[in-house]
């Protein structure tokens, strides 16, 4: 039980997915910078050795000096021994390998659907989703079972639908979906502001959105700096600039994947008056696939990248380098705040604090008040002791409404049919998602989907393909 005041100590989270090679040491740096907090962590992962790994290096990184906060990191080798009396469970898994992720992203351009992520939406993730869903059904019968109470937070793509998943299996579960994308676009609105309005580096807290729509299809319809209604400035600014994109001084579109120039954002804006408040990667696969996803030619004059498997591989070798070094002590975890608000939401939700940001949850409340009920939306919501206050978001414009409508269908059909083993069902949801839909027929879509299916297949229990 947490001892609510100015600070609070034992508190215990269970980390699936410990062995992170990436995630964890963020949470771990985070955790180390906060000095009103203090506990267990306790890591499990299928991947008992990298979990050790991260047991070592988490608390070597707890010992340092200048670690405030101090956590005593710990192996768990099942789920019942991780979540047994937790306070908070983090999910942060990566379902299946990059060997499956390359079929996920990369096979469906045999028909030329090409994909700029690849984890979400459109063929890729509808597969990922299938090989998902079990997973996350076996952790909410677990967190069911020994952890009720606890807190669940959510880092796994595709997030929709892993929370969809949880709140499935245990309806009565206290879990939500953290993504950062909609900073990445404050953050945009913030250095527009700052050009327009003269005014030297203002929080990104402090631009203040309405934020409402589906997870990396999230939209502002209100963008405000103190009383600057940033709209007409934004708008102002993509006029100036719609060719060239935003120019990010800390990167450089062409020279990474994961870059872009916003330019996607900013056509979106001209098309439908509202702020598509993701990266430009995640936006473009939602959109019908001859709009931005055309062609590689396409993509690149949008300025910016499809999904490389292999650099994730290339990556991947870099970061088991870099895990060794750091659990042998020969190389330190970099202590500098990361700009994750995850820690903020724990410290909330542990009585020291009240905050508001975007999170993922059922729509149960009406916080969009022209969507579904039953499927999960992004909007913003009020972090305190306990509780989570979803804010009242109001209507989805029309226009946009038109462009989630098969995307929430889909979040729906995948579900069920993953649920039940329904190839026919994943096939619907397949021709639907607006990358598909027109650009090949059916019988194309049942072959394309068979086989990449069988390329997951160890992922699909119960499936005869």
């Amino acid at each position: 039980m947490i001892d609510h005041g100015k600070s609070v100590s034992d508190v215990k989270i269970a980390y699936i997915g410990g062995g992170s090679r990436g995630w964890a040491w963020t949470f771990m740096t985070d955790l180390a910078l906060e000095p009103s907090m203090s506990g267990t962590i306790r890591l499990y992962d299928i991947d008992e050795q990298a979990a050790k790994a991260n047991e070592i290096i988490g608390n070597a990184v707890s010992a340092r000096a200048e670690a405030v906060g101090k956590w005593k990191y710990e192996v768990s080798r099942t789920l019942k021994d991780a979540l047994a009396g937790v306070d908070f469970v983090v999910i942060s898994i990566l379902p299946g390998t990059f060997d499956e992720m390359a079929s996920d992203v990369h096979l469906p351009e045999r028909c030329g659907i090409y994909q700029s992520v690849g984890d979400t939406v459109g063929p890729g993730g509808l597969v990922r989703a299938l090989r998902t869903i079990p997973m996350f059904v076996e952790i909410a019968e677990a967190i069911r079972a020994y952890a009720p109470k606890a807190w669940v937070i959510n880092y796994t793509n595709p997030m929709s639908l892993c929370i969809r998943t949880l709140y499935h299996v245990f309806p009565q579960i206290k879990a939500f979906g953290c993504c950062h994308e909609v900073f990445g676009t404050q953050k945009v609105l913030k250095a527009i502001a700052e050009q327009a309005l003269e005014i030297e580096d203002i929080p990104r807290q402090d631009i203040h959105v309405n934020v409402l729509g589906l997870n990396h299809f999230t939209w502002f319809d209100k963008a405000s700096y103190r009383c600057h209604d940033l709209f007409p400035i934004y708008g102002a600014f993509i006029e100036k600039n719609y060719e060239e994109g935003y120019n990010d001084p800390d990167r450089n579109w062409a020279n990474s994947t994961f870059n872009c120039a916003h330019r996607v954002k900013f056509d979106l804006f001209r098309r439908y008056g509202a702020i598509a408040a993701a990266g430009d990667r995640h936006l473009a696969e939602f959109m019908p696939g001859d709009t931005y996803l055309r062609s590689p030619e396409t993509v690149k004059s949008w300025k910016f990248g499809l999904t490389t498997v292999s650099w994730r591989k290339s990556d991947l070798k870099l970061r088991l380098e870099k895990s060794a070094e750091l659990a042998g002590g020969r190389r330190e975890v970099e202590l500098k705040p990361t700009g994750e608000e995850g820690i903020l939401l724990i410290k909330a939700l542990c009585g020291l604090g009240r905050m508001v940001s975007n999170v993922n949850i059922p729509n149960a409340n009406g916080q969009i008040a022209n969507m579904p009920r039953d499927c999960v939306v992004e909007t913003n919501a009020v972090f305190s002791c306990d509780s989570i206050a979803p804010v009242f978001a109001g209507h989805v414009p029309q226009p946009v409404l038109a462009l989630m409508h098969p995307h929430v269908e889909n979040q729906r059909d995948t579900l069920t049919a993953a649920l039940n083993h329904d190839f026919d069902l994943c096939l619907e949801a397949l021709m639907r998602d607006p990358l598909v839909a027109g650009r090949i027929t059916k019988e194309q879509g049942r072959l394309l989907l068979h086989d990449m299916m069988e390329n997951t297949r160890r992922y699909l229990p119960g499936w005869n393909i």
